[in-house]
């Protein structure tokens, strides 16, 4: 469902990335398939020094749908950026890339805390995000954060992941499969 970020699947990405209802949303912009390759490049070598983390979100045959990236990572923690080529919106791919995403961040890279920031004109990204039993909306929990994101212009909505959360939810869903099973016998 995710992997690391490679340079051959830069075409595929590209021309996923420049659709009008995903590019807007998109945090690193291309203007071209050179400038494309250049940031991708850029990326993989920033992961290797552990300015952030980057993977691409694939689909259930290894094509190349999307990257998920966590950036600005300062004190075990960093923000989340997402997206997924316009044909795949509403496919599912979304929260199984996340999960994976999630907890390799938290179980295997030591990650405390994920944030989202997430444009207030951005209600598809702002509905999905408040579905999600492990976020937390963080406008006044982490108001100097807020401020600070919206420092010229009020933009942005702040939303947090908490490890110890997001945590307790694979545990409740854990505990649901369990019980399910054990009516099943």
């Amino acid at each position: 469902m995710i992997k690391k970020r490679e340079l051959h699947e830069c075409h595929t990405l590209y021309d996923l990335m420049v659709h009008p209802d995903v590019f807007p949303f998109v945090r690193q912009k291309a203007y071209s398939y050179e400038e494309f390759l250049f940031l991708s490049k850029q990326t993989i070598e920033a992961e290797e020094r552990g300015e952030l983390i980057s993977r691409t979100i694939l689909d259930e045959w290894g094509n190349a749908i999307g990257t998920i990236n966590l950036f600005d990572i300062q004190e075990n923690a960093g923000f989340l950026g997402t997206w997924i080529g316009k044909p795949y919106h509403g496919k599912g791919y979304n929260q199984p890339a996340k999960d994976a995403f999630f907890s390799e961040l938290f179980f295997e890279l030591g990650m405390e805390t994920i944030f989202m920031r997430i444009r207030k004109v951005n209600t598809r990204s702002q509905k999905a995000a408040e579905k999600l039993p492990y976020v937390v909306k963080a406008n006044e929990s982490r108001k100097s954060l807020y401020d600070q994101l919206n420092a010229q212009e009020e933009v942005y909505d702040l939303y947090e992941i908490p490890k110890d959360l997001y945590t307790l939810y694979l545990y409740q869903l854990q505990q649901s499969a369990e019980e399910e099973q054990a009516l099943e016998a």
